[in-house]
């Protein structure tokens, strides 16, 4: 389904870090609460922030570009954290 630029998100479009595809273009919906949320906080990734799955590692993790920044997400930490597509990834 392709979206309009500034069309309004819904519940449907959000789905877990751990679905997301290499090389899409994402935007954090929310972040887990306590450490997990200051953590990512301190790396500069905050709800809102754009990324891109620049990579799933063996196992489920995945690894999540910010400008020049790389962070590998374990798989179960990946499952609570939820992400808005906002691009498609490009094929290899």
């Amino acid at each position: 389904m392709n979206h309009a630029a500034g069309e309004l998100m819904t519940d449907k479009n959000v789905i877990p870090l751990i679905e997301a595809r290499m090389g899409q273009s994402l935007r954090i919906h929310s972040l887990p609460r306590g450490k997990i949320r200051a953590y990512f906080i301190r790396l500069g990734i905050s709800e809102g922030d754009s990324a891109v799955c620049h990579e799933r590692l063996p196992g489920g993790t995945v690894v999540l570009k910010k400008n020049r920044q790389e962070i590998a997400v374990g798989h179960k930490l990946a499952g609570e954290i939820l992400v808005i597509v906002t691009e498609k990834g490009r094929a290899a």
